[in-house]
């Protein structure tokens, strides 16, 4: 029997629907197609319910809090969901009117009016089309996170002080600062019931995600926003109390855009700034949405943020022109989304037609509902706009006062001119950072000097360097060590000329990082008679190179290697530890659930994870010398690896093994300069298990294992390549392996991996039409990976 390399055809000549059971058409004519209706997962209908849930109190709280007609929210939800749900690049992301444009659009609203407002959407709606055609959209996400969460931030504040005169009875001002001004003469003449409503929603909005036991798990999945709000309209109902409520006036009264009336650089800045907060906030949803998506077993693809640009563009366009809040994306719904079990854009768009459904039918049971509830539910909204962890963040990066000057310039000048502040204060305290670099020379007990720069090394720092350089007398020993990320060619050029002449005058110079790790580079100067200088890299320890001048003998006894595992380790929890201190977290929560059993040789040159780009609790390795696997039955000795087999199939369940050997395989040397008189030593007991490959490799009835089309180098290579093959084999003779592949669960593989040409290799049975039959794996071509078409 023999197997090729598979291949992927593109025969154009095959229509969709050939190789399907179906009824013959008549003669001469073809069957008529039925139109197929689009299918609907469940997961995206019960999403898109929990969704309109959400959405429908929060539209409406927005719109009053931006001061615009109660409907413009409801049309800006639809637009979000249909328009912006089919065309845009983020299929799980929700758009919507959203609390970060609050402020943007209650300032365009006073200003220039409701209709030019709408206008404004449009305009900004043609210029996030511009946008997305020309690409752009990766490039807006280079904004400083500080200065994204700062504006939030401030609109955040500014929306929950404004809403605050609402739930006390009253009618906010223009401005921040106003409505504090105003707050002490608000508070002598609130409003009881007012109040009452206000108070009752913000205690349900808070208490219902923390309902305890199973009776409150179940009662969690209604979303809080729609239980404080119904709850609060059914005890106003009840209870009889006169209170301001939602007025919807008949959509034939509705307000369309109209032509933008207004000063000329006004109405720019205005479009600008819509622009700018509907595009930042949905592209920075849209990548929180890959984000939570990445968790999913079936992760989906990532989000295409050009075509997500588009599609809020369009989505504005149509919102604004049919008289709608703008749109953006919205974390909150899309958040619950995907934690509904979304699965398409269908949940999106649906979660529209909703909103659609609801403005038409449901005019009666919305004007029931309390001003005093969605304001206090959008109020709720703003203050969590202000978020602990991004405070935590960014005093973490050191920067605060980047967040702290756009968090008040968006509350105290406006949305455009706290991102105007923010972004110069960012430049500012990059250019902080890179001229504040720390320069120290300091001597040790035993003459060394140590030169200790802090902080990035620019053109501006040389003077300084250059001092602390020359301060080291000729002939003496130093120690530059370098702590920062970035050095220009200035710096750069001033060290290496120091370096060179401080050489050449009898001194050792010797560069480092902050840990110690050497980072000196051969110099080009070095003749043909000099010995090479020093050329360490932080990867030089798995290089298995070493640093001190290859005359130098090396130490004697374990004193490098005991300093190399402490010091690898020390790296490891410095370095490495917190970037995989969260997955590894997971993993010892979750257990290991690997895919695949990997068994290869405990040769030091092969570094599993490298080779298949694996990471934690991707692969269950099972090394040994000579990649072997006993075959079943009779006395082995030895059970670990039949153990680790049984283990793998039987309870990890993984779906694959592969066996892979390489080249220069000591033990494959060992086989074939065997003296079968020689004494009984623990590795030749071991190895008897890779005799039947020296068997399999001599017998005359069985052709040689290619390597893409040539044969093995030696005889060692061939033997290499002929024990994956028996070892599989072997492998096939356990009973879970073999039980596991008669249910059509388990799939066998063998690699051999090249040292020398770092080249990773498929071995595949050969189909060619000379192959001729046999048993399995008679004839195998060892493909090399990167020929393997995908």
């Amino acid at each position: 029997m023999t197997v090729s390399v598979p291949t992927r055809t593109d025969d154009s000549s095959h229509t969709p629907d050939e190789g399907r059971p179906h009824s013959p058409p008549g003669p001469g004519r073809r069957a008529p197609r039925r139109p197929r209706l689009p299918r609907i997962a469940t997961a995206d209908l019960s999403a898109s319910v929990a969704v309109f849930l959400i959405a429908l109190p929060l539209s409406l709280g927005i719109a009053l809090a931006t001061g615009a007609p109660l409907q413009a929210g409801l049309v800006a939800a639809a637009a979000g969901g249909l328009v912006a749900g089919r065309l845009g690049g983020a299929p799980l992301q929700v758009s919507g009117p959203a609390a970060g444009l609050t402020v943007v659009t209650a300032d365009l609203i006073q200003t220039y009016g409701w209709r030019t407002t709408c206008a404004i959407t449009v305009l900004a709606g043609l210029v996030q089309l511009a946008l997305g055609c020309a690409r752009v959209a990766r490039s807006a996400l280079a904004v400083s996170p500080a200065i994204v969460h700062g504006m939030l931030a401030g609109i955040g504040i500014t929306i929950a002080v404004a809403q605050l005169h609402i739930v006390l009875g009253g009618s906010p001002s223009s401005s921040v600062v106003a409505n504090i001004r105003e707050l002490p003469a608000q508070l002598a003449h609130l409003q009881v019931a007012a109040l009452a409503m206000s108070a009752l929603t913000l205690t349900l909005l808070l208490a219902w995600p923390r309902l305890p036991g199973r009776a409150g798990q179940l009662l969690r999945t209604v979303p809080a926003a729609l239980v404080a709000v119904a709850a609060a309209t059914a005890t106003a109902a009840l209870a009889g109390l006169t209170l301001p409520k939602v007025d919807l006036p008949s959509w034939r009264s509705h307000a369309l855009a109209g032509l933008p009336e207004g000063p000329v650089l006004g109405l720019v800045a205005a479009v600008l700034t819509t622009t700018l907060v509907c595009s930042v906030q949905s592209l920075l949803g849209a990548v929180a949405v890959d984000k939570l998506t990445a968790r999913r077993p079936a992760q989906q693809s990532r989000s295409d943020l050009d075509r997500e640009l588009l599609g809020q563009g369009a989505a504005n366009i149509v919102s604004g022109t049919l008289g709608g809040l703008p749109v953006a994306g919205v974390a909150v719904r899309s958040s619950a989304n995907v934690q509904a079990g979304a699965v398409s854009r269908n949940s999106t768009m649906l979660h529209g037609v909703w909103v659609v459904v609801a403005a038409l039918l449901m005019v009666p049971l919305l004007e029931l509902i309390p001003l005093a509830a969605l304001a206090s539910l959008v109020m709720a909204v703003g203050i969590q706009m202000v978020s602990l962890h991004h405070i935590r963040t960014v005093t973490r990066h050191r920067e605060v006062l980047v967040y702290a000057v756009t968090t008040l310039g968006v509350v105290v000048l406006g949305v455009l001119e706290g991102v105007v502040l923010g972004i110069a204060m960012a430049v500012g305290v990059a250019l902080h950072r890179l001229t504040r670099t720390r320069i120290t020379c300091e001597v040790d007990p035993e003459g060394v000097h140590h030169i200790r720069v802090r902080g990035q090394l620019t053109f501006l720092a040389v003077p300084r360097l250059s001092r602390a350089l020359h301060q080291v007398p000729p002939g003496a020993d130093a120690v530059v060590e370098l702590d920062g990320s970035f050095m220009d060619h200035a710096a750069y050029e001033s060290l290496h000329d120091w370096q060179s002449a401080h050489t050449n005058r009898g001194g050792s110079v010797e560069l480092t990082g902050r840990t110690g790790a050497r980072l000196a580079e051969p110099h080009a100067q070095d003749g043909p008679g000099q010995a090479p200088s020093c050329h360490c890299r932080p990867w030089t320890p798995w290089r298995n190179h070493h640093c001190e001048d290859p005359q130098t003998p090396p130490p004697s006894g374990g004193q490098r290697s005991g300093h190399r595992l402490e010091s690898g380790i020390s790296s490891f929890q410095r370095n490495t530890a917190p970037l995989v201190r969260g997955e590894l977290a997971r993993l010892a929560r979750e257990g290991q659930q690997p895919s695949q059993l990997f068994l290869t040789c405990a040769d030091s040159r092969l570094v599993t994870s490298m080779i298949t780009s694996s990471g934690p609790g991707d692969l269950f390795v099972v090394r040994n010398v000579g990649n072997l696997v006993p075959p079943p039955g009779g006395e082995s000795g030895d059970d670990s690896v039949a153990a680790a087999i049984e283990y793998a199939v039987e309870v990890l369940q993984v779906r694959s093994i592969t066996v892979c050997g390489h080249s220069g395989c000591g033990a494959m040397q060992a086989l074939l300069s065997t003296d079968p008189g020689g004494a009984r030593t623990p590795l030749r007991r071991w190895l008897r298990h890779g005799l039947p490959s020296v068997e399999r490799m001599t017998a005359k009835d069985r052709p040689w294992t290619r390597i893409t089309g040539r044969v093995p180098a030696d005889a060692t290579e061939q033997l290499c390549l002929t024990n994956v093959v028996q070892q599989l084999e072997h492998l096939r003779a356990h009973e879970a392996v073999a039980r596991a592949l008669r249910e059509g669960r388990l799939e066998l593989h063998g690699m051999y991996f090249h040292v020398g040409e770092a080249q990773a290799y498929l071995l595949r049975e050969d189909t060619s039409p000379d192959a001729g039959q046999g048993e399995l794996f008679d004839r195998v071509a060892a493909t090399a990976l990167h020929d393997t078409p995908a």
